[in-house]
């Protein structure tokens, strides 16, 4: 009975809420794991109360998971919960007025305005490969697209004309973000013939394509932006989101608005993109620290 409430909500998370596949198999597994830890306690999942709730995750902190990934267990567990009340499957939802375990955040790394145009420089124009490989690290740059929807991006998803692509983000959300001069200078060599060259006859209709006629993996594409990372001399390790943060944080230093911010990288919550007025007001502090002559650790300069 247990196992079919959950395939329940998982063909309603599939279906009703389209969440992508690996978001989908997480709230699976950590909701068997819920399930087997109720078990062994002798209670059925449409009974549990919230000290059941409680115990599972003190369970979860015993066993060493960090506030995160409690904090994603619990809103699986809410998500089951609330589906089942609504469905009338259970009388109450348990989880109601429980708080997410807290955690602190971690401010994103990101690159330099230098480092970004030590890589954007790195792969060249002289070869096909060279070509492709920067018209990617310029789109990438331009738009803070996550590397799955870099590498799933279609011919069709591209408007070089208006400037602007679409993107498919997490659940296949559609949303188009803008692409600068650059970028789009980048994607027209590109396809004034490198991309039929690379192709070698072949069709697709995927934008940025290999040998083999097909697009890259997201490991494919981390490893080439590696190889590139390491050849521009950028010491920090680099992986293709920490060009998003870069795109992100670089806009909201400039005077981006926060809105338009989130619009654009697809966050759902404002909340989520708040996270770079924090690496902005870091970096304030840095500049000030280092330039002024009365903070921390400077002394002021005698005329």
């Amino acid at each position: 009975m247990q196992d079919a409430l959950l395939d329940l909500f998982v063909a309603f998370l599939r279906a009703e809420r389209n969440l992508a596949p690996k978001t989908v198999n997480a709230y699976a597994f950590d909701l068997r794991d819920y399930l087997g830890h109720l078990h062994e306690r002798g209670v059925m999942v449409e009974a549990a109360t919230r000290d059941d709730v409680l115990e599972h995750l003190a369970f979860l902190a015993e066993k060493g998971l960090s506030p995160r990934s409690r904090a994603r267990h619990l809103a699986a567990l809410r998500g089951f919960h609330r589906f089942l009340e609504d469905e009338k499957l259970a009388p109450k939802n348990p989880t109601e007025d429980l708080d997410t375990p807290k955690h602190a955040k971690k401010l994103p790394v990101f690159l330099s305005l230098d480092e970004v145009e030590q890589l954007l420089a790195a792969p060249g124009d002289t070869t096909v490969v060279g070509t492709r490989d920067t018209a990617m690290l310029e789109v990438l740059y331009a738009t803070g697209l996550r590397v799955s929807e870099l590498v799933h991006l279609a011919l069709n998803d591209v408007n070089l004309v208006d400037g602007f692509l679409l993107a498919y983000g997490k659940g296949r959300k559609e949303r188009v973000v803008p692409l600068g001069k650059k970028a789009i200078g980048a994607v027209a060599a590109y396809l004034a013939g490198p991309r039929q060259a690379i192709l070698k006859g072949r069709e697709s209709k995927t934008l940025f394509v290999t040998p083999r006629g097909k697009g890259f993996s997201r490991m494919g594409f981390w490893k080439l932006l590696r190889r590139y990372a390491v050849g521009a001399g950028i010491a920090k390790p680099l992986s293709p989101h920490k060009l998003r943060h870069s795109f992100a944080t670089h806009l909201v230093e400039r005077g981006a608005d926060l809105r338009a911010v989130q619009a654009m990288l697809g966050h759902a919550d404002l909340a989520t993109t708040q996270i770079y007025t924090h690496v902005n007001q870091q970096r304030l502090r840095t500049v000030y620290d280092q330039h002024h002559p009365r903070s921390r650790g400077r002394k002021a300069a005698r005329p």
